[in-house]
């Protein structure tokens, strides 16, 4: 039985993905039995994957890190999504006893009944308005702790979304979950009045009434920094966001003055396990060494140009070969 109903909304606070994946986290083992904890909140200009995804499958990771954006993974599973400030995050954290999926859902098709919206849950895990989703929805647990969290577009930029998320994977062959798309629809083409704001007191209204008990607000200067610091530098670190990654196989190409290069990769947790080159370049002992200094490399373009720094080059021929091959590594990669 529910007897506390706990709400923190921090998107005024902070918009950075690991912070919140932190804060989410410390909430959840924090959580008492009896207790529920409904939680907003917002990342600026994000790609989050699932747990078990592929960064580079998923999205431009390159492009997104050279606009400013995040690359994210969260603990939960379920595919890729886009946050920016025109969407919000919910998290409903709960022991399992507690931890009713139907009732948390409820709490947000509740709170958009003020804007004449009915919305209907789809599947396990997507709220959609006539067939047009806005929410979708994953799911973690471990032990006896659980979350259920979502997304809410209210105006989020579908331009961006498309942008970051639809990579060309012809080159990309892999294994692992995928992303499936669907439609998806902003609450403020439904009803203009609804943005972050309203929605968020809408839904704090929504908690209260769907648990019929008075809301205990909290704020996150109340959870310990100290708390916080080894979970944000564990969600921020490139091991967890992309060396996770499943083995996929990609290759890079180029064309220059001295002839054509087309470098293969086998990668695996992020890093490169073999690799290979066709190329019908004239220096072809140095083209032939470029995969085993690639081998055992992140592949990132940072390190795999810093690999091939460490080659000797003798001639100016090679030289030019060189650098090509390292620029097309540092902007491909």
């Amino acid at each position: 039985m529910i007897r506390k109903i706990t709400f923190l909304c921090n998107w005024k606070e902070t918009q950075n993905p690991f912070r919140n994946f932190a804060v989410e986290e410390y909430l959840m083992h924090h959580v008492e039995e009896g207790e529920i904890v409904f939680f907003l909140w917002q990342d600026r200009n994000t790609v989050v994957i699932g747990r078990n995804q592929n960064g580079w499958r998923e999205c431009d990771v390159k492009r997104l890190e050279e606009d400013g954006g995040l690359l994210a993974r969260r603990l939960s599973g379920g595919g890729a999504v886009y946050h920016d400030i025109g969407n919000m995050n919910f998290s409903f954290l709960a022991r399992r006893k507690d931890y009713d999926v139907d009732r948390q859902l409820s709490v947000i098709m509740d709170g958009l009944s003020p804007f004449g919206i009915h919305a209907e849950k789809s599947g396990r895990n997507d709220i959609k308005i006539d067939g047009r989703k806005f929410s979708g929805n994953a799911f973690y647990r471990t032990g006896d702790y659980c979350y259920h969290h979502g997304t809410l577009l209210i105006s989020e930029d579908m331009k961006d979304m498309m942008k970051y998320l639809n990579v060309d994977g012809s080159k990309m062959n892999y294994k692992g979950v995928k992303s499936v798309p669907s439609k998806v629809v902003n609450l403020s083409d439904l009803n203009g009045a609804i943005t972050v704001e309203s929605l968020t007191e809408a839904l704090k209204e929504s908690f209260g009434k769907v648990y019929g008990l008075p809301v205990h607000e909290i704020r996150s200067s109340d959870i310990p920094e100290e708390a916080l610091e080894e979970r944000i530098r564990f969600f921020s670190s490139w091991d967890w966001r992309l060396g996770q990654a499943r083995e996929f196989s990609t290759s890079i190409e180029g064309r220059y003055d001295w002839g054509f290069i087309r470098l293969y990769f086998g990668v695996n947790r992020g890093k490169i396990e073999k690799a290979s080159v066709d190329s019908d370049g004239l220096e072809a002992d140095l083209i032939a060494s470029l995969p085993g200094v690639l081998k055992g490399s992140r592949y990132e373009g940072s390190a795999l140009a810093e690999a091939l720094s460490s080659l000797p080059v003798e001639t100016a021929e090679e030289r030019a070969v060189l650098s090509d091959v390292t620029e097309l590594v540092r902007e491909k990669a």
